[in-house]
């Protein structure tokens, strides 16, 4: 028997969006899971009690997996850190899973960050503003200071002109996650009605990953056409 299967609702394209800078690091999540819905299991990096009672297991994953620390089991450190802030993580985010780009030193373009320093950038602008000197302030709620979180760079409601505006931010400013350092990735734009995100890279985004590189983008109109 046919069952009636709805055409989805199609977003209108002149709706907000807001472009951020796109980090070289590596795709990282932490997750935190009231132990009420859940049972603990042995991928847990730190098991927290919060001082009004709630108790939480925490994990950290990388885009593929989860992580435990140890050299074998890691990912740059990644679920080290998880562990050492996973207090500090349950009570300034909260459950659910939230995402972000772990990087700096020895990861990818490193940034200029030395002596091992590494960072978390939570990618959810909209809720998040970063309460460090290079915040934009943009979401409602204070990240927890172990936290970042990607720079807002431009919005609007035309998304080739957010985008180019964006990159042609960058291009002249550098990095807005570790000023000066003037090697940026690039840009993701998050369209708010799609709830899609889309990314444009400053070199070669015209070519498949890993395929071509020395040549700046085409203008944001033609690279989205």
């Amino acid at each position: 028997m046919s069952q009636f299967k709805a055409w989805p609702k199609t977003p209108r394209l002149n709706r907000n969006c807001i472009a951020t800078e796109k980090i070289d690091g590596t795709n990282s999540a932490v997750i935190i899971e009231s132990v009420e819905t859940g049972a603990i299991t042995d991928d847990c990096v730190a098991h927290v009690l919060l001082p009004d009672g709630q108790e939480f297991a925490v994990y950290a994953q990388s885009r593929k997996r989860l992580l435990r620390p140890g050299k074998q089991t890691d990912n740059f450190g990644f679920a080290g850190w998880v562990k050492e802030n996973a207090l500090e993580l349950a009570a300034g985010l909260g459950e659910g899973y939230h995402y972000g780009e772990w990087w700096g030193s020895k990861i990818q373009r490193g940034y200029g960050l030395t002596d091992g320093e590494k960072r978390f950038s939570l990618f959810n602008a909209g809720r998040w503003h970063d309460q460090h000197d290079n915040s934009g302030d943009f979401g409602d709620d204070p990240a927890p200071k172990c936290c970042y979180v990607v720079p807002v760079i431009a919005i609007g409601t035309n998304i080739n002109a957010v985008a180019e505006g964006a990159l042609a931010e960058l291009n002249e400013c550098g990095s807005f996650a570790a000023p000066g350092f003037d090697d940026p990735e690039g840009i993701v734009v998050y369209h708010t009605a799609a709830r899609q995100t889309f990314k444009v890279t400053c070199e070669g985004d015209e070519s498949p990953k890993g395929i071509y590189k020395g040549m700046h983008a085409q203008p944001a109109v033609e690279a989205a056409s």
